[in-house]
C-alpha cells in the first residue's frame, strides 16, 4: 500500500505519495520516509566575496566558499536565479560533495582568504539536512556558516540550525500577506525566521523593490517599524529590480529607491540601496 505522509520542513506541507517529489523538486517519498535528493548535490561552487552574498557588515572584505543547488519552495515570477530554482534532479549533472569534502575544500581555501561555506543561490534551506551536517563540522573546524534564504521554513527544523549559523541574509521580499500568496510564500514564516535568526546570530535583510510587488510605501514603513522593533543595526538592503524571467514591469525607479531608503533611515542605521 502506498503510504501519502506530509513533508513538514515548510510551510507548504506537501503531501507525498509514494515515489512522489514536493514542490521544490528537491524533497521525495521514498520508502515511506521524505528523503531528499540535493543532498551533496551542487550545481554551483564559487570562491565569492562576502559582500556579493549580500552581507555587508560581517567580516567585511573577506572571501567565502559559495554553493547551490537546485529547487525552490516560492515561485517568484523575477527569480534571478531560476536555472537553478526551477532545475530537478535529473536537469543538470552535478558535483558530489560530503559534508566532510566541502568543509576540507574550505579549509584548503582559507590560503586565499576564505573564511567558511555560504548556502545560496538556490533555496538553500530545502537542502536542510545537508546544511545541518555540514556546519556542525564547519564549527567544529573554526569556519564561517552562512545561510541566504527566503527564510521559508518551518520553526522545529528553524531551531536546529540556529545554533549552527553564523550570518543570515534574508530575503524579505514584500510586507504582506497577499504579496507573499502572489510568490508563493508564507509572510509570517519569513517574519519568524528573521525574529528567531536575529537573537543569535548577525542578520541582513534584503528587499528587491519590484514594482507592484513591493514597492508600496505604506508597506514599506511597516517593514521598517517591524525591523526597528527587532534592532535598529539590523542592514537592510534596498536592491533595484530589472525585467527577468517572468516578469516585465520597467526597472524600479531609483528615485523611488532613494525615497525609501530616507524613510528608513528614519529608524535603521545601516540602510544600503544596491544594483544601481
Amino acid at each position: 500500500m502506498n503510504k501519502v505522509i506530509t513533508c513538514d520542513l515548510c510551510p507548504r506541507f506537501c503531501r507525498l505519495a509514494e515515489n512522489q517529489t514536493g514542490f521544490c523538486k528537491a524533497r521525495q517519498n521514498i520508502d515511506g520516509k521524505i528523503k531528499s535528493l540535493t543532498y551533496g548535490k551542487w550545481l554551483s561552487i564559487a570562491l565569492d566575496p562576502i559582500e556579493k552574498k549580500p552581507l555587508a557588515y560581517f567580516k567585511q572584505g573577506s572571501m567565502i566558499l559559495s554553493v547551490g543547488t537546485f529547487g525552490c519552495n516560492m515561485t517568484c515570477p523575477f527569480c534571478q536565479n531560476h536555472q537553478l530554482a526551477r532545475a530537478s534532479v535529473d536537469d543538470f549533472p552535478s558535483k558530489s560533495l560530503s559534508p566532510d569534502e566541502l568543509v576540507e575544500q574550505a579549509l584548503d581555501l582559507k590560503t586565499i582568504g576564505n573564511i567558511g561555506i555560504a548556502f545560496t543561490y538556490n533555496e538553500p534551506l530545502i537542502n536542510f539536512e545537508y546544511i545541518r551536517d555540514t556546519a556542525k563540522l564547519a564549527r567544529q573546524a573554526n569556519l564561517e556558516t552562512v545561510v541566504v534564504t527566503s527564510g521559508q521554513i518551518n520553526k522545529p527544523y528553524l531551531e536546529e540550525l540556529l545554533p549552527l549559523i553564523s550570518a543570515w541574509n534574508i530575503d524579505l521580499k514584500s510586507f504582506s500577506e497577499a504579496g507573499y500568496q502572489r510568490l508563493g510564500g508564507d509572510f509570517k514564516t519569513t517574519l519568524e525566521t528573521i525574529r528567531l535568526a536575529a537573537e543569535v546570530a548577525h542578520v541582513e535583510i534584503t528587499t528587491l523593490v519590484v514594482p507592484k510587488i513591493s514597492d508600496d510605501l505604506a508597506e514599506f514603513k511597516q517593514q521598517v517599524d517591524f525591523i526597528a522593533q527587532i534592532e535598529p543595526e539590523i542592514p537592510l538592503h534596498l536592491t533595484r529590480y530589472f525585467p527577468y524571467y517572468k516578469y516585465n514591469e520597467p526597472p524600479t525607479s531609483i528615485s523611488l529607491l532613494q525615497e525609501m531608503a530616507k524613510l528608513a533611515r528614519k529608524k535603521l542605521n545601516r540602510v544600503k540601496i544596491g544594483n544601481i
